[in-house]
């Protein structure tokens, strides 16, 4: 038991008590419609602290390292796109239409930013590969998810122009905004860095609820039988360790160092629940909390196998990998980053 809570992410336990709380007191009516708008803000909040934290020239020096950015792009909107594409296979055994809808799309959401900086300092990588694929994923994210949902999915996710600008003014607006103003804030989120990890993960914790809340008052649950969840979960538990391993393993034959595969793994094997739910409202309407039922529940279980993972492949005090990591080739160390608080993306 000790060992195991040691591997449990005390934000992934909040996570978990978010959903829990969801299902046993939705918010409903009223104060529903609060939530939902409360949850606009904080999503755009996310994406200002993004813009304002991440340095313009950091960012353009980042893509210098251009073969490790393209590695985590061809894994978030080719790899994970035909995967979801093979779902089609598993309608009506074993996933219903809707539910393979929903995970198409979860295929189609652009990677993490904060989490993937948080798994890649944890495991000792290249932190700031992470920061810039993760960023490049997101902003990259919104215009290739939209269309790939249009295209791919079809009637269930209707696109428009009034759709791509919503979309837009979500989280392209606030990540803009927060570069403009980067320099007169930098030095006081540098001061509060603490501080507004906080109000960053707890804005999460907001998104979660809220999406939970709204499936269980639409009767989500009663439209998706437990034999159907369970498959739901074992299909996306295969994605997941496909698209670990693709990363893991690919990016060593690529003749990437092993600080830059923990990047490549860690950015390109997950998928955003801030970006993609406010693109499933806007995309899918009134099948929204059917639609991203899959999301919700993947990012969930992303969480956790990779804060495992993280501490896993962490080096010991003497520099060496650690017990979880993979063999197969010497590697050089991994950069001296400093360990990352839980996750929040």
């Amino acid at each position: 038991m000790r060992r195991l809570t040691r591997h449990l992410d005390p934000y992934v336990l909040l996570l978990v008590t978010t959903v829990l709380i969801a299902v046993l007191l939705p918010a409903s009516g009223g104060v529903a419609h609060g939530f939902s708008w409360a949850t606009k803000i904080a999503v755009g909040l996310i994406f200002f602290l993004y813009g304002a934290r991440l340095s313009t020239r950091e960012a353009l020096d980042g893509l210098s390292h251009w073969r490790l950015h393209l590695a985590v792009l061809v894994c978030t909107f080719v790899l994970f796109p035909l995967l979801g594409l093979a779902s089609h296979a598993l309608v009506p055994h074993v996933l219903t239409p809707g539910l393979q809808d929903g995970f198409l799309f979860l295929c189609l959401v652009p990677s993490t930013i904060q989490s993937s900086i948080a798994f890649t300092a944890m495991a000792r990588g290249n932190v700031p590969a992470a920061i810039c694929a993760g960023t490049y994923s997101s902003l990259f994210g919104m215009v290739a998810t939209p269309l790939l949902a249009a295209w791919l999915i079809g009637g269930q996710a209707a696109l428009s122009a009034g759709g791509l600008i919503e979309i837009a003014c979500q989280l392209l607006a606030p990540f803009v905004a927060g570069q403009l103003v980067r320099r007169w804030l930098i030095g006081f989120l540098t001061r509060h860095k603490r501080v507004l990890g906080y109000v960053d993960r707890s804005s999460v914790l907001l998104v979660v609820y809220t999406a939970f809340s709204q499936g269980m008052t639409e009767g989500i649950w009663g439209r998706v039988t437990p034999a159907r969840l369970v498959a739901l979960l074992g299909v996306e538990a295969v994605l997941l360790a496909l698209m670990l391993s693709l990363t893991w393993f690919g990016s060593r034959r690529l003749g990437f160092e092993r600080p830059d595969r923990l990047a490549i793994c860690f950015a390109g094997s997950k998928k955003s629940l801030a970006a993609g739910l406010p693109m499933a409202s806007v995309l899918f309407g009134a099948q929204a909390s059917v639609a991203v039922l899959p999301l919700m529940l993947f990012h969930q279980m992303q969480l956790m196998v990779c804060a495992y993972l993280a501490r896993r492949w962490a080096p010991d005090e003497e520099g060496e990998a650690g017990e979880g990591r993979v063999s197969g080739g010497a590697e050089g160390a991994p950069a001296g980053a400093l360990p990352t608080t839980a996750p929040s993306r």
